[in-house]
């Protein structure tokens, strides 16, 4: 009995440890978009059942990090994409006018990307939640309009490290959409 129990944990354990070592995925969906993984961010679980895939960067000379966080609840949820822009600047403790709150459209394929940029102190945590404060932050975010429901995508973290990673969180947006 006691081998036997031996060897279901020895088996156990070695599957677990296949599936630990498992490579991150390259690409991931959400709703209807495959979107392609920068190969040096890596691949988090997510932390939450609104959260439908989870990134993190971090800077190999300071060792911050900021998050990606993929978004997506479903057609005719999350609100439209305005109420969603104006939550995104809220979440910083300055007013609008001293965020640097930034907009821009753009088509791609036959999607409407709203994109979003914003700094200053962050208010990290859930809205209505205790929330801590990150002078320094950004926010870098895009809305991807959808029949199926919008896809939101969240960067936050030291201004630097999100502005440095700006063209990749683009290009990594519009992969999910060509």
């Amino acid at each position: 009995m006691k081998a036997e129990l031996s060897r279901a944990c020895l088996i156990a354990l070695l599957l677990c440890g296949i599936d630990a070592l498992a490579d991150p995925p390259s690409t991931f969906k959400v709703s209807e978009f495959t979107f392609t993984r920068p190969v040096n961010w890596e691949w988090v679980e997510t932390s939450s059942a609104m959260r439908k895939a989870q990134l993190k960067i971090v800077d190999d000379k300071t060792k911050a990090s900021a998050d990606v966080i993929f978004f997506y609840f479903g057609q005719g949820n999350g609100g439209g994409t305005k109420a969603n822009v104006d939550r995104w600047f809220g979440q910083f403790k300055e007013p609008r006018a001293e965020i640097k709150a930034k907009t821009e459209e753009a088509t791609i394929g036959k999607h409407k990307v709203t994109y979003v940029q914003a700094e200053g102190t962050y208010l990290s945590g859930m809205p209505g939640g205790p929330q801590t404060p990150m002078p320094g932050y950004a926010l870098a975010g895009a809305i991807i309009e959808s029949d199926q429901g919008n896809v939101f995508v969240r960067m936050t973290g030291p201004k630097e490290l999100v502005t440095n990673s700006l063209a990749e969180f683009k290009k990594m947006v519009q992969s999910g959409l060509n």
